[in-house]
């Protein structure tokens, strides 16, 4: 899945394959992902699994130095699955009933309008 990342460009260009950041929960906190993420000289941001940090403990001197990890950076990662958590509320978003990719991307498109729409009737009653 990391070999996949493109980082559109606000120009015209083809899109980026190396992001400045990748900001992941602990489930890419494995060695193979962060080597992967260093050879390519990407930061990363992913907090460490308990388990690991346990077994680094346990081998004290030579468990090596813990990963940097940026508290303020993974902050912005909530902004994100807050976003996924409003189109998961569409039913055809959240199941997955399109198998093909492209009708797939439709809907997500499709429940990214609905949010919006709804996020500007809210605005304005407000106004009103």
């Amino acid at each position: 899945m990391l070999e996949r990342i493109r980082v559109p460009r606000r120009d015209a260009g083809r899109p980026r394959t190396r992001p400045d950041r990748v900001l992941a929960d602990k489930a890419y906190s494995s060695k193979g992902n962060r080597a992967y993420l260093r050879r390519r000289r990407i930061r990363c941001v992913i907090p460490v699994k308990d388990d690991q940090a346990a077994n680094r403990r346990k081998l004290g001197s030579h468990g090596g130095r813990p990963p940097v990890f940026d508290k303020e950076a993974y902050k912005q990662r909530h902004a994100v699955e807050c976003g996924i958590n409003l189109l998961k509320q569409h039913r055809a978003v959240a199941t997955r009933f399109d198998k093909l990719a492209v009708r797939y991307e439709a809907t997500v498109q499709v429940a990214a309008i609905n949010i919006w729409l709804r996020c500007l009737e809210r605005n304005l009653e407000v106004l009103t």
